[in-house]
């Protein structure tokens, strides 16, 4: 399912009928993206522990807090609520992660987080609208969740630094646009967005690894 959310025949066709992206589709190839069809619980308590670190350092957090309840995938939203301080901080958690955690892991249990179940029968924007009441939890952040926890084919996440460079880059610009402007210039391409994204993001991180024009000339 989510292959074909991302990267169908119908959704590349699309992407086509933009000259810009169809450039950018002939240059990287078949869109690659899987989904990791996490609970948006667990998908946030993991969005919180990788802010503002290092990926490695992110998951040896997360390896000791899942440690805290080795009889358990992930631990559950009780139990995160159930924790002391002393043992969230032992994990490696910020007090103000542990503050954010906490909230997302009651609001888990009281409903307003919905299960992976639930949140099929709730729209982007309804999602979106819940979740940024979290602490810690920034419409980036949830966005991040709907392409990569729940599949959702049509999510442009128009503040993120490498969807912007990576349209910078594809249609030759000299800086980034502006979110708004990319708002706007991605309309046409609903109802797959998701896919697009995954491809500006591509796009950002080839310019990443290409050397500058002056990379070994002589000084």
């Amino acid at each position: 399912m989510a292959r074909q959310a991302f990267g169908g025949p119908a959704a590349l066709k699309h992407l086509r009928q933009d000259p810009v992206l169809k450039a950018v589709i002939r240059r990287i190839g078949p869109c690659t993206l899987e989904v990791a069809e996490r609970e948006p619980y667990e998908a946030l308590v993991r969005s919180i522990a990788h802010q503002q670190v290092h990926g490695k350092a992110a998951e040896a957090v997360l390896g000791r807090f899942v440690a805290l309840h080795p009889d358990q995938p992930f631990p559950t939203p009780e139990q995160v609520a159930a924790a002391s301080f002393e043992a969230l901080r032992g994990c490696g958690f910020s007090g103000s992660k542990i503050t954010a955690i906490r909230d997302i892991a009651e609001k888990s249990a009281a409903g307003l987080v919905p299960t992976r179940l639930a949140a099929q029968r709730l729209a982007d924007a309804e999602l979106i609208e819940r979740l940024v009441s979290l602490r810690g939890v920034g419409r980036w952040t949830v966005e991040m969740l709907l392409i990569f926890s729940l599949g959702r084919p049509d999510i442009l996440p128009v503040d993120d630094f490498g969807v912007r460079e990576g349209w910078k880059h594809a249609a030759g610009l000299a800086e980034q646009p502006k979110p708004k402007a990319l708002a706007l210039l991605g309309q046409p391409w609903a109802p797959y967005r998701s896919t697009a994204a995954w491809y500006l993001w591509q796009v950002a991180n080839a310019a990443k690894l290409k050397p500058s024009a002056t990379a070994g000339a002589a000084p």
